[in-house]
């Protein structure tokens, strides 16, 4: 007697793909998107990176081509200088993955014969992974909250060229992580091309109208070339290599709390 296919035994949860791609699947998917990630990581021993943000459209060639030819620059010394410093994998230059001033990054840190990051995620035009991403370093996200919070969390600095509502988006969401201190360590923010982001964003405006308070404007460092940008990230990155695991800043009320019992204590 053959047996009925009803009483078979199920196959595993984590094996049905039906499942994993459905509506009732999708809070594993985002958890996956945190832990892939961190299990990649620390296999590949990344414990910082410095992170290029810009447009997906500048090419070398083009209008504005010279941002990509500085950006691959800098990601090349920036990596170079990397390279003599105590540890492992330091400053790993991170991007995008995509193509414009992702692939000058990523370029420019492969010129140097380093390894470096791409984390590109899934879009109707079919973002593509440019080539000179890292193997094993090239992550491809579904969602844009999870490809920012891994952005963010080995992030030692930003550095933010020309770009449109996606850079401008990225750069927002670390410019408030770092205001609101929702990451342990800080951040500089660099904003390479001052005429552009000075055009883009009146930033002293917003202080003028009380949305920030002025102290904010430190969070912010104009750049215009390779050499200004390098020399500032030498000043600015720690010296002191952070874990593998990402650190998130701390509970504010126990912050509180700590503050509270010190102050009995005196």
């Amino acid at each position: 007697m053959s047996p009925n296919p009803s009483s078979e035994a199920p196959g595993f949860a984590y094996r049905n793909g039906g499942f994993l791609d459905s509506e009732d699947g999708r809070p594993l998917r985002i958890l996956a998107e945190y832990l892939e990630p961190l299990y990649r990581f620390k296999r590949e021993q990344i414990h910082d990176t410095v992170v290029f943000f810009g447009s997906a459209r500048l090419k070398e060639d083009g209008p504005l081509g010279r941002y990509y030819v500085e950006a691959r620059e800098l990601a090349r010394r920036l990596t170079e200088w990397s390279q003599t410093l105590p540890g492992c994998c330091r400053f790993v230059v991170c991007s995008g993955g995509g193509p414009g001033i992702m692939e000058a990054a990523n370029r420019g840190a492969a010129d140097a014969g380093g390894r470096t990051i791409g984390l590109n995620i899934g879009l109707p035009c079919e973002q593509r992974p440019n080539p000179f991403i890292s193997p094993g370093l090239g992550l491809e996200f579904r969602y844009f909250f999870m490809r920012k919070l891994w952005f963010s969390h080995l992030a030692r600095a930003l550095i933010v060229f020309p770009g449109g509502f996606g850079t401008l988006d990225e750069m927002m969401e670390v410019l408030t992580l770092c205001q609101t201190r929702k990451l342990e360590s800080d951040i500089p923010v660099l904003l390479y091309g001052s005429a552009y982001w000075r055009e883009i964003i009146n930033f002293e405006a917003l202080v003028r109208y009380g949305m920030i308070e002025a102290s904010d404007l430190e969070l912010i460092h104009f750049v215009d070339s390779p050499d200004s940008a390098f020399e500032l990230l030498k000043e600015k990155l720690p010296r002191t290599q952070g874990p593998v695991s990402p650190a998130f800043a701390k509970s504010c009320r126990a912050r509180r709390l700590a503050v509270e019992l010190a102050e009995r204590a005196e």
